[in-house]
């Protein structure tokens, strides 16, 4: 039995079967980086994310049919999620977006779309399209929360504040549409409440799905300057580990966690180095889940102070 509500549980107690994702781009930017919020991005951000044009990309069911030729020795999944995870996925007219998606969700292979995006490209044109889509198929948004500390979002440079964050999940929750936040460990500055704060905010901002991961410093990142002239600490794998339970513990027995660790680029990586393998990363987490007895939700709700009770 899972010891929290994994996203592969929650895929095959909805759709019957092992559902893969699929990696798309549409083509879209970001205004973090063209001028329009600001020309340096988020400062974690590796820039190849979101340097491609839409002309130069092949059609969705082309960009489906090669996605799928990629991890056909990993799995016999039939069905899919079209996962547009590629810059901000909508950064674009709300025409060219129903277009983008409704090709992707037209294949009778695709079991669900999801959308990865910023809170402040979601206005009310873009959610009542997403909640059209909804109605075809289910449509996941993920949004990158990163912090709920507005002081640490202003030093990542993400653009804009908490609440709208807060403003666009409950939105999304309120059109029948599932959000889900993406919320980096480690990140300068910040103390273990911090980040146990974050997960906190995200919930009660609404959320049907969580992912969270460590922070990875990578070469060219506006983040590797300032970590080369001012090295900040990071979590080992032991403390991270250690925190990823406590978090598991507390969360909504029904809240999908849609992962709790990724890995940045091993060409790219500068630290923290234990990120670089995650099949091993992943069996040292699941050895100290088995030992810590984990189940989600079973110090649910969280505590009157603004943070978890500690479980340590």
């Amino acid at each position: 039995m899972d010891r929290y509500y994994s996203l592969n549980r929650y895929l095959r107690e909805q759709f019957g079967e092992k559902v893969y994702r699929l990696l798309l781009s549409g083509g879209m930017g970001c205004p973090n980086r063209d001028g329009t919020i600001s020309n340096l991005g988020c400062t974690f951000c590796k820039s190849g994310n979101t340097e491609f044009s839409e002309a130069a990309l092949p059609d969705i069911a082309c960009q489906i049919q090669n996605a799928r030729a990629r991890i056909a020795a990993k799995t016999d999944a039939r069905r899919f999620i079209a996962y547009f995870g590629v810059g901000s996925n909508t950064y674009a007219p709300v025409d060219r977006l129903r277009k983008l998606f409704s090709a992707a969700m037209a294949l009778p292979e695709v079991a669900a779309l999801s959308v990865a995006t910023r809170a402040d490209l979601l206005d009310e044109n873009v959610l009542d399209l997403l909640a059209e889509l909804n109605q075809v198929k289910p449509v996941w948004v993920e949004i990158g929360l990163q912090t709920a500390s507005d002081t640490t979002a202003r030093l990542i440079n993400r653009g804009y504040p908490s609440s709208l964050f807060r403003e666009k999940s409950l939105a999304l929750k309120a059109r029948g549409i599932t959000p889900i936040a993406h919320i980096i460990y480690s990140l300068p500055g910040e103390t273990r409440e911090d980040m146990l704060s974050s997960v906190r905010y995200a919930v009660e901002s609404g959320i049907g799905g969580i992912k969270i991961h460590m922070l990875s410093i990578l070469e060219g990142t506006p983040l590797s300057k300032l970590f080369s002239a001012d090295p900040f600490p990071l979590l080992s794998l032991e403390e991270y580990t250690d925190l990823i339970i406590d978090t598991l513990r507390h969360l909504p027995p029904d809240l999908v966690v849609h992962r709790f660790t990724g890995d940045g680029a091993k060409r790219d990586l500068i630290a923290p180095l234990w990120t670089a393998n995650k099949k091993q990363v992943l069996n040292y987490m699941n050895h100290a889940f088995e030992k810590a007895d984990l189940h989600q939700g079973s110090l649910y709700p969280f505590s009157k102070e603004g943070v978890f009770h500690s479980s340590h």
